[in-house]
């Protein structure tokens, strides 16, 4: 029996994309942990623009406050706004709390940040030279990002605009932002498993996460409130923040917008899920059909055995509530599974 996400295992939820009035959310730090505590939550990154912070003086015995900040990269050499052009946003985890370095710098980029001179004191490490939308100067960025002590995740794939053949080419990465709620709500296209399956195919093994992104600029219980509409179950061995980093670094962890998942074990070919109410189950396997349960009309799915076909490429789970509501696991490969490599 090899599980993928073990039943015995603690789930965290966490919220790996949010701004506060430290940028342009508006909602101080205090109050964004105080809010996602109260609902559930045990894990927030506060990743104001262009401003790391570390923010660990709010982290308690029940909630973890991971250190990091969201940088982007766009074609205006000025860093200006254009709602029909494509762009880049990463997301940057410090694998250490208290590494708060900026990644290559630009002051035109650094609007918000710079309002109260707190990026003054910060040290600053690669290139400052204008940043440029090529995809060597944005493998250049991730790259030096890395060697800095950041785990590099790549937000919002549809509101970016970017081809897929660039982010493809984008080596380093460890995470695609598949569920972004904030574009969501505004959008609802802002659902990128058809993106994270060609990653996959290309024989990139990168994870999938889900995040809010919220700014926060409609009171909670509004039909535009950014907050607690997609999350990440998180699963490390302890928790603490080392373990948390540790555990996303290794993939431990799912994507949703609502359902859980409370097993995944494969024995032999036999695939076992077992998750909160559903009305679909689906086990992606990088073909044209993948394996799938569907709940009759009025009934619910808590559980489903699909086989894996002897030829998948990868494994993924994906399961559907009566809301529409998803939740989807990284991808697993042949090697993870317990099946030999593919033949040419």
């Amino acid at each position: 029996m090899i599980y993928l996400i073990h039943p015995g295992k603690q789930q965290y939820k966490a919220n790996l994309h949010c701004h506060s009035t430290l940028s342009d959310g508006n909602k101080t730090p205090e109050e964004l942990k105080e809010m996602y505590k109260a609902h559930g939550y045990g894990i927030l990154a506060i990743t104001d623009h262009e401003r790391p912070a570390e923010h660990q003086s709010l982290a308690d015995d029940d909630f973890i406050m991971i250190t990091g900040y969201e940088n982007y990269i766009r074609p205006n050499p000025e860093g200006k706004y254009n709602a029909y052009a494509k762009e880049v946003h990463l997301n940057l985890f410090a694998r250490n709390p208290e590494n708060v370095k900026l990644i290559c710098y630009n002051e035109c980029y650094a609007r918000y940040a710079k309002r109260d001179g707190a990026l003054d004191t910060l040290v600053r490490v690669g290139s400052e030279r204008p940043r440029e939308f090529t995809r060597e100067y944005i493998n250049e960025f991730i790259r030096t990002a890395k060697e800095h002590g950041y785990l590099v995740a790549y937000n919002h794939p549809y509101w970016s605009m970017e081809d897929e053949k660039d982010i493809l080419s984008y080596d380093g990465i460890f995470s695609l932002e598949i569920y972004n709620y904030s574009s969501y709500l505004v959008n609802y296209l802002e659902n990128s498993t058809p993106l994270y399956d060609k990653m996959l195919l290309a024989g990139k093994r990168v994870f999938c996460h889900a995040a809010d992104d919220n700014h926060n600029r409609y009171p909670e219980g509004s039909t535009e409130c950014d907050s607690f509409g997609a999350f990440t179950m998180i699963m490390p061995k302890e928790f603490t923040y080392a373990s948390v980093i540790d555990a996303m670094d290794a993939g431990e962890m799912y994507a949703s917008m609502g359902p859980t998942i409370k097993e995944i074990s494969v024995e032999g070919d036999r695939l076992h899920i077992e998750c909160s109410d559903v009305s679909h189950i689906f086990a992606y396997f990088g073909s044209k059909k993948p394996g799938f349960v569907h709940a009759a009309e009025g009934e619910v799915l808590t559980s489903a055995d699909i086989k894996i076909d002897a030829r998948a490429r990868y494994v993924r789970v994906g399961i559907l509530d009566q809301a529409g509501r998803w939740a989807n696991t990284r991808g697993y490969f042949r090697d993870e599974i317990g099946f030999p490599p593919l033949e040419d």
